[in-house]
């Protein structure tokens, strides 16, 4: 399966379901240009679920250039993971898939609290001076 089929299916298979249970309306979708992600079937997935509200290139609501990234994932977790379990030099996949587990389970409360604390002033000062073209919704 290639990266477009493997991400369409993500969001097919577990992502929708997610949301169907969480009853939410009028939800946005926001992802960077990766290219899997802004092919016409991907965009078209998005839309079927999200209408016009999905923030992407290629979509109704552009990303805009340079963006900085906005969720803790980006600009936390994926860090952190990576400077842990690249310094153990793992030799298969299954041994880094091993090492993110552990390296996961040793995130502290403590630091997902700065984390959320930071987001939070993240979006405020990118809703205040970086991302005029974006329409911020509530």
């Amino acid at each position: 399966m290639v990266n477009g089929e493997r991400y369409r299916a993500m969001i097919t298979d577990f992502l929708w379901p997610i949301i169907d249970q969480m009853y939410v309306e009028d939800i946005w979708y926001q992802q960077d240009g990766a290219p899997c992600y802004r092919s016409n079937a991907t965009i078209d997935l998005l839309r079927e679920k999200c209408g016009e509200r999905v923030i992407s290139r290629r979509a109704e609501v552009a990303w805009p250039p340079r963006s900085c990234d906005l969720t803790p994932l980006d600009y936390y977790l994926w860090g952190a993971l990576k400077d842990k379990c690249y310094d153990k030099n793992s030799k298969t996949i299954e041994d880094l898939k091993s090492e993110i587990g552990e390296v996961f389970g040793q995130i502290q409360p403590h630091a997902l609290d700065n984390v959320v604390e930071k987001w939070s002033d993240r979006i405020g000062y990118c809703h205040a001076r970086h991302m005029n073209d974006v329409v911020f919704h509530h």
